[in-house]
């Protein structure tokens, strides 16, 4: 038995942890592509994961911790080492106050508060993933993100539970302080919403739903916008004045404006696509690969560098790239 294996057997030993071998982990993600994990282990407790992260970090194997994968690219050849995902998915509300667990769907925790009447989290609506990677990633739509609601974070840090208010986060767009430490993970986040109507906010939940799925149908291995959008203040005046006032939403320039520019829209590159009607939604059209994915990504990213002289930055994240 190698070394890994036996570090499968231990971690299966932890009550409530589901542990083994050579798991694909395309199984976890939204494009539906990338090799195995050497070991994947996974658990709704929050103890039991740290349990878990403090006996693979004490058995020096290298450690990858996962979310939901609507945001992961991992590579054809997988991880060698160990993947851990948190799924405890608990919803808890006490008044104007919600408790999610960092596995919960966003879908459900965004729904749980409108079912009670709560406004702040509704423009989130039809937003795949879990809450953990939406605070990760301080996920937002319409000129809100997540990060306006939340009052704490539970998070792991060095094997122990620790909690940050929300300044101790430092939120910005599509940015966290947990993006800067990737060993810290996210296990629960507490937020503070307002009374409202619950008809008016399913309503809105509804009609951004219908929006949102006919730019990035369910079924569509995708993870939606693959580009982060750009924020004017931070652009050279030389980029800023090529862009009619139009495209500019609340101080940002969607990074699909850029991608038109270079004629992205309806690429392809092997079983990878960028839609002919979005220059920002990549997917996998059925038999596509990481290495295809990550070549046009790279081809996208040359083509506005060399156009505009500036950086697209992805949203995604990578796993066994090295």
């Amino acid at each position: 038995m190698t070394a890994l294996e036996t570090l499968a057997s231990r971690l299966a030993e932890i009550p409530s942890v589901q542990a083994a071998s050579d798991v694909p982990l395309s199984r976890y993600t939204r494009f539906g592509i990338g090799g195995p994990a050497d070991v994947y282990a996974e658990t709704p407790d929050a103890d039991a994961f740290a349990e878990a992260w403090r006996l693979v970090h004490a058995s020096g194997a290298p450690l990858e911790v996962i979310a939901g994968g609507t945001n992961l690219i991992v590579s054809d050849v997988g991880f060698r080492g160990v993947v851990l995902r948190y799924t405890g998915a608990a919803i808890e509300a006490e008044g104007p106050c919600v408790r999610a667990a960092a596995g919960a769907s966003l879908w459900d925790l965004v729904w749980f508060t409108i079912d009670r009447g709560l406004r702040g989290l509704e423009t989130l609506a039809g937003i795949p993933g879990s809450v953990g990677a939406a605070v990760y990633g301080n996920a937002g739509a319409y000129g809100h993100s997540i990060s306006e609601r939340i009052t704490f974070v539970r998070f792991l840090h060095r094997g122990k539970p620790r909690e940050f208010d929300n300044p101790a986060c430092h939120f910005r767009y599509r940015e966290s302080i947990f993006k800067e430490h990737k060993d810290w993970v996210i296990l629960s986040a507490q937020l503070r919403l307002d009374p409202a109507d619950a008809g008016e906010l399913r309503s809105r939940a509804e009609e951004i739903v219908r929006i949102r799925n006919e730019k990035f149908p369910p079924t569509m291995r995708c993870a939606g916008s693959i580009f982060k959008n750009l924020l004017f203040d931070d652009l050279p005046e030389s980029v800023t004045r090529q862009v009619p006032p139009g495209v500019v939403r609340e101080g940002k320039i969607p990074a699909a404006w850029f991608l038109e520019q270079v004629g992205a829209k309806g690429i392809q590159h092997g079983g990878i696509a960028v839609a002919d009607y979005h220059a920002n939604l990549i997917f996998n059209a059925g038999s596509g690969t990481a290495a295809e994915l990550r070549g046009l990504i790279a081809e996208l990213k040359t083509r506005v560098r060399d156009r505009f002289g500036i950086e697209a930055e992805e949203e995604v994240q990578y796993v066994g790239f090295g």
